[in-house]
């Protein structure tokens, strides 16, 4: 089914920006402040959960200020659609994760169940520690676990269709400069 450029290039013009790009480097400092404290000195691997963590990971490991080893994950339950189904597997982890400290990087916590499956996944590998990183949480009661929560938020974003900076819609828009939400959604 061909792709409709034109319904994409609409749903942009008819978005609301909800964060600048100004605002979301400014989060994105915050972030690195913090992991930058808690994570120096661990050795950490960091990975970017594909395909949405891929900008926040770019833009985020450029202002940790420690040694690590950088690589990605891919598991969805989305595949470019507007809601979530089962978890699929692309791509799991190539290093030894046994006694290591592991940060996995994400564009939102929505329900998290795809991030709580990574986690379990690098703890039953034999990390030591597994903390997790997200631009954008979500605010809603509908998380995988009640209180969940990333060790290191960004920003808190109101419930509805988000993308831009790593998230998308029907795949495209990853690289819209600031976070967006779906006209009437």
């Amino acid at each position: 089914m061909p792709v409709d450029l034109e319904h994409i290039s609409q749903v942009m013009a008819e978005a609301d920006c909800l964060f600048t790009e100004t605002q979301v480097r400014a989060a994105m400092d915050n972030m690195a402040a913090e992991i930058n404290a808690r994570l120096a000195g661990s050795n950490p691997i960091v990975y970017s959960v594909m395909n949405g963590g891929l900008i926040i990971a770019g833009q985020l490991a450029t202002r940790l200020s420690f040694p690590l080893e950088l690589s990605y994950l891919h598991a969805t339950r989305y595949r470019n659609k507007l809601s979530g189904g089962e978890l699929f597997w692309k791509a799991r982890a190539e290093h030894s994760l046994v006694d290591r400290t592991v940060l996995i990087l994400d564009d939102i916590l929505d329900e998290g169940h795809t991030l709580a499956a990574i986690v379990e996944y690098c703890r039953d590998a034999g990390a030591s520690n597994v903390l997790t990183a997200v631009l954008l949480d979500k605010k809603h009661d509908r998380k995988a676990y009640p209180g969940m929560r990333a060790d290191f938020t960004g920003m808190d974003v109101e419930d509805r269709y988000i993308f831009g900076f790593g998230l998308d819609y029907k795949g495209y828009w990853r690289n819209a400069p600031g976070i967006f939400a779906l006209k009437g959604h």
